[in-house]
């Protein structure tokens, strides 16, 4: 027997095993794939005869399985020498699969979607009822859930920020920059956090991380250099509007920190 047709008998005897682990799809494109190789190949009787013993088999486990029958309504039909219209059927089976698949992953998407922001809108009502504990309970389990995703992260880290509770809100910004480090969006939100628990120095290095991810931004630089103005760091809010103004020359409120910081050193203002 070629290598071809001992692929293929292991190939129909896999669906057995594929069945069993759930697996339909590589159950039924197991048998699609042994098929055309008895096809393509030429059998002495007793190996034909062998093989769609095999088959017959293999398409009475599929039509019974309960996984098969939930995607695909109908039942394969084979009689012995009508391997050609077997594999035309399974073909078109195998498309039906792909074709089931794929709008179940939608709709285990859009599931998830919806559970997401059912929890995210049970957060914000809990933070607008002031039960804190119970919203960071709810906001913890839904961050659990996702542990990859960033932007979700950051979106609670925005709830707490609207609840002023700006520890809380830290937490889940820090966690979203440890996943997504270049979006420079998150080292602006840490940086309001952090100006507003007074943490300065800490936001300062934060947004010294951003610089990499973001030469060019001059709202970066800028929002640095409103930590420098609470921190009475008025030298360093004066270089960052100057870095934020040489990036964007029409930025008014760059320009406002400049004077206002030249004003706290006894420098004269500029025009």
């Amino acid at each position: 027997m070629s290598a071809e047709l001992s692929k293929a008998r292991a190939q129909i005897t896999a669906v057995g095993t594929h069945l069993k682990q759930g697996k339909v799809f590589p159950a039924v494109t197991s048998l699609f794939e042994a098929v055309n190789s008895m096809l393509r190949s030429q059998l002495m009787k007793s190996e034909r005869d062998e093989f769609m013993r095999m088959i017959t088999d293999a398409v009475y486990l599929i039509n019974n399985d309960k996984g098969f029958r939930s995607s695909y309504p109908l039942l394969m039909q084979y009689q012995p020498g009508q391997e050609k219209q077997l594999a035309e059927m399974l073909r078109d089976v195998l498309q039906e699969l792909q074709h089931s698949a794929v709008n179940e992953a939608k709709g285990l998407m859009q599931e998830k979607n919806q559970r997401r922001e059912a929890a995210l809108e049970r957060g914000r009502l809990l933070l607008a009822e002031q039960k804190h504990d119970e919203a960071r309970e709810v906001l913890e389990k839904l961050a659990r859930e996702h542990p990859d995703d960033s932007d979700l992260k950051a979106r609670i880290a925005d709830l707490f920020i609207k609840g002023e509770l700006y520890e809380d809100a830290f937490t889940y910004l820090d966690a979203a920059l440890d996943l997504s480090p270049d979006q420079i969006h998150l080292y602006n939100r840490i940086g309001i956090v952090l100006r507003r628990l007074k943490k300065f120095d800490v936001a300062e290095k934060y947004f010294i991380r951003a610089v990499p991810y973001a030469k060019n931004d001059a709202n970066l630089y800028f929002n640095l250099g409103r930590v420098y103005v609470d921190w009475e760091r008025f030298d360093k809010a004066e270089k960052a509007a100057r870095i934020a103004l040489r990036i964007t020359p029409t930025f008014d409120e760059a320009k406002k920190m400049l004077n206002f910081s030249l004003k706290r050193q006894g420098k004269p203002v500029e025009p």
